[in-house]
């Protein structure tokens, strides 16, 4: 009977032992390569971030245009579910417009010009429940011969302050498409926004919005509210220089020449010695830069930078003696052992 009872049990045990080894049924999950892996790139333009994510599928040897990507047929444009753009602020590509988020990336390709399409579907599988009334950008291409590629590969290539390129490469075809982002237009909304974060709490960044637009010569009007802002809270000459800038762009030099030298009368010793490179390197007055280092001089006479500077604009101005005379003032006063070194070596070509 214990025998009998025995083998009964372990009878009744198989369905049980069937469960219990069939795949994924209570047990831990193993990883392995994918056939075609998963990858990510990404490009910065302004502050706009540009993201595909895609599988990379690969030749093996097969005949991949016009077979295993069949021609007139939308394809996936990768491997496994949707390849995807991320844009993070509205860019234009190809010319036409396209709101910030996330598209699943398709291909319609055939022997001449592709149709690159971009849906607001990015969560399929592939492109096979692709749908061209969720489309919302579509544009043409001319496919071109590249490198052989092995495995498709998505790049960006010749970014410039603006602009990108997005590439797609597999096999031996290589496609183009430029994406444009407007950058002034991103900045300033990240500013407007920013300006009422706890940034409205600080004089600098008011101050450094507005210098923003005055650099770039963009949003003047909504730069000098801006600006008025930063100075009522806190005035100093890095507000009201670039007030003064302002002013100027406006037509207003009188103006702008008064406060400018209401500005220099707050200015530190750097930022003295900084208005006066502006003047000697990147304005061309070198009689002016001088000027300014004579002023700091006066108000700093016991820095040794302030001699250094000015030595270094009589030579620039051909006046040896004097840049002599201020630069042995510098090395003088200086206990840096590097920067006595270089005043030496500048010491002594010029005599």
């Amino acid at each position: 009977m214990k025998r009998l009872f025995n083998r009964h049990f372990a009878l009744s045990l198989l369905p049980l032992l069937f469960l219990l080894s069939a795949p994924g049924f209570g047990q831990p999950q193993l990883n392995f390569p994918e056939a075609s892996p998963k990858a990510i790139v990404t490009q910065t333009v302004g502050l706009t971030e540009i993201t595909i994510t895609y599988h990379q599928p690969a030749v093996k040897g097969r005949t991949i245009w016009g077979e295993l990507v069949p021609y007139d047929k939308v394809w996936r444009a990768g491997a496994n579910e949707n390849t995807t753009f991320h844009f993070t602020d509205p860019v234009k590509i190809a010319g036409k417009d396209l709101p910030a988020g996330t598209y699943g990336f398709h291909i319609l390709p055939n022997a001449n010009d592709w149709t690159l399409i971009l849906s607001t579907v990015y969560t399929g599988w592939g492109s096979y429940s692709y749908n061209e009334k969720e489309d919302a950008l579509r544009f043409k291409v001319n496919p071109l011969l590249g490198d052989f590629k092995e495995r498709l590969v998505y790049s960006f290539e010749y970014a410039t302050d603006s602009t990108v390129n997005a590439v797609m490469q597999w096999e031996k075809v290589k496609i183009i498409f430029p994406i444009k982002v407007d950058v002034h237009a991103v900045v300033l909304r990240h500013l407007r926004n920013d300006l009422r974060s706890n940034h409205q709490f600080y004089w600098q960044s008011w101050s450094r919005a507005a210098n923003y637009c005055l650099q770039q010569n963009i949003n003047l009007q909504e730069a000098m509210t801006w600006i008025d802002r930063s100075i009522n809270m806190n005035e100093n000459y890095s507000n009201l220089s670039v007030k003064a800038g302002l002013l100027k762009k406006a037509g207003q030099e009188a103006e702008s020449v008064k406060l400018q030298d209401k500005a220099i009368t707050l200015a530190t010793e750097t930022e003295l010695n900084t208005l006066g490179y502006e003047y000697l390197q990147n304005q061309g007055s070198t009689t002016k830069a001088i000027d300014i280092f004579k002023l700091n001089i006066s108000r700093h006479p016991q820095s040794w930078n302030v001699y250094d500077s000015l030595g270094e604009a009589y030579a620039k101005q051909g006046e040896k003696k004097l840049a002599i005379k201020n630069y042995n003032k510098a090395l003088e006063m200086v206990k840096d052992e590097t920067q006595k070194v270089r005043i030496k070596e500048i010491l002594a070509g010029l005599k």
